[in-house]
């Protein structure tokens, strides 16, 4: 237990050091990992199974809101395969110039070209993005290279899947019997049990035909997808998965601490690192993206995959390449999520600030995120189309108003759609969509998107914009509404209180109120 309370308790003061100035608590953590082990601390088992125990968790829940056929989208497939090859290229070049082994430049630089997964995707879930266009093509892109890494590992511990392996693919017929357990468990903790049991199942069965575990954690979670659950199950879910994460975080600190050398070597990495992220950027530009997507889906990706950890060790216990690499990779992937935890924080900042410079690269296409020119014959605008945006629009078409719907999520477009609603792609984040929209026509907006600061930048726009319309919206707590008011909306509903005022009014209205 001693151990145990040293780990969590030096998480902890790091993780709350870093925040308050500002980074992310992974930060911390990473930190944390290597103070501890200049301390002689080193890890154990239990760490490393905590660790894999949080990534399942991780790509479970991500299983959960994915969609098998946006893998097969041209700029996933394009730029994700692409990047992988031209990548691979150098690299090889480089180990092969510098008198390295082939088959461990091979392997290593396809490791290289691997983007974080965790990082990735934490940052995405934690500014609500996981669910946008360029949130869902990262995803994707992340998973195709997760695909491609079951080979390369297959290569490094000379393992291959097993003819088993196919049945991961039968998972969805048992779709029907997860949804009863999903539908039978009522109380939260049910959910939460049955959640882990599943992700830990999946990990346990692809372990079982020697395929990574973190695959067989994704393939249950898509199992899963499409239920109306899914989404109170991914809540669930997320305390839980943050903490085991933190273990992941220790180990990369606490696996080895590297000498000036690998330092060295390290730091060249890491300056190296934001040519894989123009080399997206440029990729994203090239299948007709605008370049606010291909930034942020690029600085989402310019990280160093943990993955690179497992491959570097398998390759210098083949003797492939010299031990050191171990340590130098270690740090390279640590430095490298230390540096793109924050920046990925201010992505939307850092794009305001080079708007006028990179948008000069965008190609004239036509694609999903292209802003909207026209709002057609609309003169009531609906920014978030879930269910209380959703409920708005069918209000404002019972009396016959016209209405258009606009959200980030292509998933959500393409439903709408496929119903007959009037919905466009628009994401209320994006600076440019305020300055594109024509507002002089409408006649009001309501802002149904969950996220309060988004909710916030978007009245800010509207006000630059001297938009002279009414501007509604909602409030979750308490003290969202004078700041909503503060900054100019007009009108601010409490879901919850107004539920409640509902019933009330609904009661006492009825024929049972008047009996005595």
């Amino acid at each position: 237990m001693e151990l145990e309370l040293i780990l969590v308790g030096t998480a902890y003061l790091a993780g709350l050091i870093t925040s308050r100035l500002y980074f992310p608590p992974l930060v911390g953590y990473l930190i944390a990992g290597y103070v501890l082990h200049a301390l002689g601390i080193h890890p154990d088992a239990t760490l490393a199974h905590l660790a894999d125990i949080g990534i399942q968790l991780l790509l479970f829940t991500v299983g959960l809101k994915l969609k098998l056929h946006s893998l097969l989208r041209r700029e996933v497939l394009s730029v994700g395969g692409l990047h992988l090859l031209i990548v691979t290229a150098v690299s090889v070049g480089i180990f092969f110039a510098l008198g390295g082994h082939l088959s461990g430049g091979l392997v290593l630089g396809i490791s290289l070209a691997f983007s974080s997964t965790v990082l990735a995707i934490k940052v995405l879930e934690d500014n609500g993005e996981l669910s946008t266009l360029y949130g869902r093509d990262v995803l994707s892109i992340l998973i195709l290279q997760d695909i491609v890494a079951i080979g390369l590992l297959a290569v490094t511990s000379g393992k291959q899947p097993t003819p088993w392996a196919l049945g991961l693919l039968l998972l969805p017929l048992l779709r029907p019997v997860a949804y009863r357990f999903l539908n039978a468990s009522r109380a939260a903790e049910l959910k939460l049990l049955l959640g882990v049991s599943l992700a830990l199942a999946g990990g346990m069965l692809a372990e079982k035909v020697s395929i990574s575990s973190d695959i067989g954690a994704l393939l249950m979670g898509v199992m899963l997808a499409g239920h109306p659950k899914t989404d109170e199950l991914a809540a669930k879910l997320w305390g839980l998965k943050e903490a085991f994460l933190v273990a992941f975080f220790l180990q990369i600190g606490l696996t080895d601490l590297p000498g000036y050398d690998e330092l060295i070597q390290a730091l060249w990495l890491l300056a190296a690192l934001p040519l894989q992220g123009l080399l997206f950027f440029t990729l994203f530009l090239l299948v007709g993206l605008r370049a606010r997507t291909a930034f942020i889906s690029s600085l989402a990706l310019m990280t160093y995959s943990e993955f690179a950890l497992i491959t570097a060790s398998a390759v210098v216990d083949a003797h492939w390449l010299p031990p050191v690499w171990e340590a130098t990779i270690g740090l390279a992937v640590a430095l490298s999520l230390a540096v793109a935890a924050p920046l990925n924080r201010v992505s939307h900042r850092l794009f305001a600030l080079l708007a006028p410079f990179l948008t000069r690269f965008e190609r004239q296409t036509n694609h999903p995120d292209r802003l909207p020119g026209s709002v057609g014959i609309a003169e009531w605008l609906i920014i978030g189309m879930g269910r209380t945006g959703l409920s708005a629009y069918q209000a404002f078409c019972q009396q016959d108003k016209r209405v258009l719907g606009l959200d980030a999520d292509p998933t959500v477009l393409e439903a709408l759609l496929a119903e007959g609603r009037r919905v466009i792609y628009g994401d209320a984040e994006d600076n440019a969509l305020w300055e594109s929209l024509p507002l002089n026509k409408i006649k009001g907006i309501i802002l149904a998107v969950p996220d309060f600061e988004l909710r916030a930048l978007a009245i800010t726009q509207l006000q630059l914009r001297q938009f002279q319309g009414h501007i509604g919206t909602v409030c979750l707590l308490d003290d969202e509404e004078a700041k909503l008011r503060a900054l100019g909306a007009d009108f601010v509903i409490h879901p919850f209180i107004e539920a409640g005022t509902q019933l009330a009014a609904q009661l006492l209205s009825s024929p049972a109120a008047d009996k005595t």
